[in-house]
């Protein structure tokens, strides 16, 4: 059974959204990478710190992130500089930097680990031959930035996805080449993505003195 607009009792009703921060989710500050990868490091997290590290470089959503393999991301027994991705969204291929820091902490994981080339990176604790679930990265995402002072509620899963790239866009303004590391079809996605309004394009021309 239905209730109508009209029913005293739709209007007490506590709103879904009540208490919860439903907007975009904020980016890292480096200060922040470098403590959660502090704490990951000081707890031997190889696991934790590999799927935090190589999160930021990749800009993968959730579910592809976990759904790498390790051929994806190993050539020759040695951590790829440049990888590829297929994003789940779109069925495209999206390529991605590794750098030093997620090179060193991916291969750390991966010489504890072991598997082929066909494993996934980041396993499931419930079916081995699984990978990781979106649910648990989250459930991840939430317990890193909890523990350096940061309110989870406006961190998640994106703020791993938009952490290089607002970065980036703050350096050079380009929205154009962050289109094509994240993956976006169109630039409007980009421009709502990373939250562009006025007052940014006006700081990045006031850079440009003619």
């Amino acid at each position: 059974m239905g209730l109508s607009d009209l029913d005293p009792a739709v209007h007490e009703r506590r709103p879904w959204n009540a208490e919860r921060n439903v907007g975009p989710k904020r980016p890292l500050k480096p200060r922040d990478i470098w403590a959660i990868r502090f704490y990951l490091d000081e707890h031997r997290r190889l696991r934790d710190r590999a799927l935090f590290d190589l999160a930021i470089d990749s800009k993968l959503r959730g579910c592809d992130l976990v759904k790498l393999k390790i051929g994806d991301i190993v050539s020759g027994g040695q951590i790829r500089n440049r990888a590829t991705g297929i994003q789940q969204k779109t069925n495209r291929p999206v390529q991605f930097e590794i750098m030093t820091e997620a090179r060193r902490s991916v291969e750390a994981w991966l010489q504890r680990r072991g598997g082929t080339i066909f494993n996934f990176v980041f396993p499931s604790r419930v079916d081995y031959l699984g990978h990781l679930s979106t649910r648990q990265y989250a459930r991840l995402v939430n317990e890193w930035v909890s523990i350096v002072g940061l309110d989870k509620r406006e961190y998640g899963t994106h703020s791993m996805r938009r952490t290089k790239a607002s970065s980036i866009y703050k350096a050079t303004g380009n929205l154009r080449a962050i289109q094509i590391l994240l993956g976006h079809t169109n630039i409007e996605n980009t421009v709502r993505y990373l939250g562009v309004d006025v007052d940014d394009a006006l700081t990045l021309s006031e850079r440009t003195d003619i």
